[in-house]
């Protein structure tokens, strides 16, 4: 079977044209629908249909997979789609290796439970992640600021294991390698996905869509209304490349962070800067200890002006990612504690991207709403993460540092974009305020709001429902019940 369809996509920029055919492979064609704008080339493929599924969830991060477990828990057919060769985005293919917001920072009170909850407590049995407990000492190696004790440092090749069994054993369809190309639109729905992989083009029928891209992939192809960056002048918060080493003295490096009261290294990198040896535009060093002592995930790298939309500056961001990592490396071995011994393990094949678009939601979540902590009436999840949102510009200098945010509520309504009905948008591609989305980016909140996605698609499949018409009272009665977090008390 061939999807015959022309128009959806042939009117986007990017401009491609879903035609029938029995062959399966994509062809340049003439244009039949008109001349092509200026630089641009249209084309027409075959895209045979390779099957049918009551939800398809697109980004295989925190959100897409807790939305494709939290789907097929509510009996739904799933097809969990993902760029990279393993799930667990961030965390996994970009070596962020460290859930951050899911509890309060004593470490006392789970804030995101549910799915997120089972994933730690799972992973920590088999010895691939730790839940780590408050020391009472000032400073400590998970972050080194006992806020960053909340946190879940993991290793990221168990946890792709880890979680490919966990989808398996639920019965959700994985496609890896697997990019979305563009979706069939009609009538405000989508009805088609379209994929590309080693097989070549094909088209997915579906029901139900979770954008888990983190990026808005989905709605942004879809013609649903983005916003990118800050509002002024659409800049985006540094990307990083995170790489990993090995064989770090713990012990010399805590004694000389005690000593000099600097976990962050500011006077030393200030004198290396004097010296004319640190040549970076961030002032501080950050490393985290993962699961095991010695093993550090190193997240200093700030790669200003980067566009984590943009193929092109992606590319140069890694390339120029990993000059820094031999030089920043080299620094590390030679002038900081505990570090001389130290062996580079690994470095991300992926950028970090904290910020790319976001969309324009049924409701938007506001810094004023937050600050005057309101209540909503559709809460699906929440964050006790800082305000983390590094200057595009300044990349050391984070315009809320040292503000403790209260609890900050996720409102169902921000996932739920505008324009299609059958499309919903968890993770840092809500609709917020900009200075919002640091509280809310980080992994955990994200598989808060993939889990209330994937449970919502049952009342948007079963009910035939558009997502902003859910019921959202049942929704939390749902999420409770499958002890995910949607009060503070």
């Amino acid at each position: 079977m061939n999807l015959q369809h022309r128009s959806k996509i042939t009117r986007r920029s990017f401009i491609g044209a879903v035609a029938a055919g029995a062959s399966g492979a994509m062809v340049i064609a003439p244009a039949r629908t008109g001349e092509p704008r200026p630089g641009h080339l249209k084309f027409s493929c075959d895209a045979p249909v390779a099957g049918a599924y009551d939800v398809v969830v697109c980004g295989g991060g925190p959100s897409g997979v807790a939305a494709a477990l939290a789907a097929r828990r509510a009996g739904l057919s799933v097809l969990l789609v993902e760029g990279q060769g393993q799930l667990g985005g961030m965390g996994v293919s970009a070596l962020v290796s460290h859930w951050l917001g899911g509890r309060t920072s004593d470490c006392r009170q789970w804030v995101v439970g549910g799915i997120f909850r089972s994933l730690v407590e799972g992973a920590a049995e088999r010895g691939i992640a730790l839940i780590p407990k408050p020391t009472g000492l000032k400073y400590q190696p998970h972050g080194w600021f006992n806020g960053l004790l909340a946190g879940i440092p993991f290793d990221p090749y168990g946890m792709a294991a880890y979680l490919d069994e966990r989808v398996a054993k639920a019965g959700v369809e994985v496609r890896l390698l697997t990019h979305f190309v563009d979706a069939v639109v009609e009538a405000n729905r989508i009805t088609h996905l379209l994929l590309f992989n080693k097989s070549g083009m094909t088209a997915v029928k579906a029901k139900a869509v979770v954008d888990a891209t983190g990026d808005a992939d989905v709605a942004a192809r879809c013609g649903c209304e983005v916003v990118q960056g800050r509002e002024e002048d659409g800049l985006m918060t540094p990307a990083s490349l995170i790489f990993h080493v090995s064989h770090v003295d713990q012990d010399t490096l805590a004694a000389a962070i005690e000593k000099d009261k600097s976990p962050r290294f500011n006077e030393k990198i200030a004198a290396l800067r004097k010296s004319g040896e640190w040549t970076f535009p961030y002032d501080i060093f950050i490393s985290v200890q993962l699961q095991e002592k010695g093993t550090m995930m190193i997240n200093t790298i700030r790669l200003v002006g980067i566009n984590g939309t943009d193929g092109a500056s992606v590319s140069e961001g890694m390339m120029r990612g990993r000059a820094e990592v031999q030089t920043l490396f080299a620094l590390m071995r030679k002038h900081f504690p505990g570090f001389a011994q130290a062996r580079l393990k690994t470095v991300a094949p992926l950028l970090g991207v904290r910020e790319t678009r976001r969309i324009r939601g049924v409701a938007t979540l506001s810094l004023e709403a937050v600050a005057q902590n309101k209540a909503f009436d559709d809460i699906i999840g929440l964050s006790t993460y800082g305000w983390d949102l590094p200057d595009p510009k300044r990349p050391s200098d984070n315009p809320s540092h040292g503000r403790k945010p209260p609890v900050v509520p996720i409102p169902y309504r921000t996932i739920v974009p505008r324009g299609v009905t059958n499309l919903i948008c968890p993770g840092r591609a809500l609709s917020v305020e900009r200075p919002v989305l640091g509280p809310l980016r980080v992994m955990a909140p994200c598989m808060a709001m993939g889990e209330a996605a994937g449970q919502a698609a049952r009342q948007a499949v079963r009910d035939n429902r558009s997502f902003a018409e859910v019921d959202t009272a049942r929704l939390r009665r749902e999420l409770t019940e499958n002890n995910a977090v949607v009060e503070w008390k």
